[in-house]
């Protein structure tokens, strides 16, 4: 979702800032993951490997990987 730009030469209601303001916390929550995520550097990397399927495998590893991080810390 994207939040509601300002008109120009206008304002936002306070309704429309309130939903971006939920919107912003939203994304910023879903950036931090894939940040996290991209601690494994097989994902931030090239990926050179040609074997079918295998570019999934690796996605899903790094994100368990990242799923057991959080687990450990919480």
């Amino acid at each position: 979702m994207q939040p509601k730009k300002k008109p120009r030469g206008g304002e936002l209601t306070e309704i429309e800032k309130v939903v971006n303001r939920a919107i912003s916390s939203l994304r910023v929550e879903v950036e931090h993951h894939i940040g996290g995520i991209k601690r494994c550097q097989i994902v931030v990397q090239r990926f050179r490997n040609r074997v079918e399927g295998f570019v999934d495998d690796v996605m899903e590893t790094a994100c368990g990987l990242h799923n057991f991080r959080l687990a450990l810390r919480g």
